[in-house]
């Protein structure tokens, strides 16, 4: 009802707005490095780091600052790390989806998603966005080994610094509304589990568009998921 509400009585406010963050924002690149390799000694252990523009480095230099690099460098002392990123900017979770169709079938122990910010942008409803879900997860089984899918939060957008209030209210709150439809819909599958964001959005922690997360945040997602991970494997 919140939603609906603001959606009417604010839309020519966040329409406005909306415009206005996208034309002054930077476009900052992807990060540049290897998006797939081997890492580290032990056991093996497949990963793919699926998504958009945070998973593909955005507000870092390099792959080894964003959070597949950062990952595998935690989890490499103790495995042998198979990786993969398969990401691009401005992807929503249906995107993301229609690139994974197009990859090669190949076994992978674990998945890490990233996705959301742009389905909260494009306006994607909660039943959208669980459906491009269920797709992700019945392609996995399908052709990808049925890995455990690990599907990371939405950040808090209600306090991204590149937004105006009352746009930044807003998106938050439908930010917060397909977390909670996802943290639902995961509770209710096996080999899924809903991660929240661990990282804090506090000064210096965002990149310089106020858009993505900086290196700092970036590391302590990437130990966040690397403690889980480790945690599961040692429980088998």
């Amino acid at each position: 009802m919140r939603h609906a509400l603001a959606t009417l009585g604010l839309g020519p406010v966040l329409l406005v707005q909306g415009r206005h963050v996208r034309r002054v924002t930077p476009r900052l690149p992807e990060a540049a490095g290897p998006r797939e390799g081997v890492e580290g000694s032990g056991p093996a252990l497949r990963l793919l780091v699926l998504g958009d523009s945070a998973a593909a480095g955005v507000g870092v230099e390099t792959q080894s600052q964003a959070l597949s690099g950062r990952l595998v460098a935690a989890l490499a002392p103790q495995w042998r790390v198979e990786w993969k990123l398969v990401a691009h900017t401005g992807h929503t979770a249906q995107e993301v989806l229609t690139q994974l169709q197009q990859e090669p079938s190949r076994d992978f122990d674990i998945v890490i998603t990233s996705t959301g910010v742009n389905d909260v942008t494009a306006g994607t409803t909660p039943r959208r966005w669980l459906e491009a879900k269920q797709g992700l997860r019945e392609l996995l089984d399908q052709r990808f080994g049925g890995p455990l899918l690990l599907l990371s939060s939405l950040p808090p957008m209600q306090r991204f610094p590149a937004l105006p209030q009352p746009l930044r209210w807003y998106l938050g709150l439908r930010a917060q509304r397909l977390n909670h439809a996802l943290s639902t819909w995961a509770q209710a599958r096996e080999n899924c589990l809903f991660v929240p964001v661990g990282f804090t959005l506090q000064e210096g922690m965002m990149a310089a568009d106020g858009f993505h997360p900086g290196a700092v945040a970036y590391a302590q997602w990437a130990e966040q998921l690397a403690t889980l991970i480790l945690r599961r494997l040692a429980t088998g």
